[in-house]
């Protein structure tokens, strides 16, 4: 909970851990859905797929993410191309060096590529595009371990972007 609430005040507000403190924290985002959805005046920090099962009951801030562009809400495909930004997110497998060398770490990863993109939808989460498995599968064939990004968080920025800042270090 406090890392989405994190990332959203630095998205939106320019600084992490910027939030107001009068707030309920729960880590069971049912219980989000159910506080947001019986407060006209409530705000709640969860993911997408708790957002999808329950469009019934919320409302979602559409963003724009720039000026003069058109306020974009979320969706599986403004994810995907990037127009939901600041909000969207990626979710990163980190594989120790020493650990990548044996075997069975090797193939959990061949796996987990190879099958992401399909397992992540049956959480409702939102797959990476197809050539980010691909570019993610070469990266560490090539044994190019841990973050490219310098110990910050890179609020705002596409799967693409991100992967063109990696290869540029």
């Amino acid at each position: 909970m406090r890392d989405q609430i994190d990332y959203f005040t630095e998205a939106i507000n320019g600084k992490a851990k910027a939030s107001r403190g009068d707030y309920t924290a729960s880590e069971d985002d049912n219980v989000l859905v159910q506080g947001v959805s019986r407060d006209v005046n409530a705000l709640g920090y969860f993911g997408y797929a708790y957002y999808s099962e329950n469009q019934d009951k919320l409302k979602a801030v559409s963003i724009v993410a720039k000026e003069g562009k058109p306020a974009v809400g979320p969706s599986v495909q403004s994810v995907i191309d990037g127009s939901y930004q600041p909000l969207a997110r990626p979710i990163f497998i980190y594989v120790n060096a020493a650990a990548a060398e044996r075997a069975e770490i090797k193939e959990f990863v061949d796996f987990y590529m190879k099958n992401a993109a399909t397992l992540v939808k049956e959480v409702m989460y939102i797959p990476l595009p197809p050539h980010a498995y691909e570019y993610n599968v070469g990266q560490f064939g090539k044994k190019k371990l841990g973050t490219k990004f310098g110990g910050k968080n890179k609020v705002g920025l596409t799967i693409d972007e991100l992967m063109k800042l990696e290869t540029k270090q």
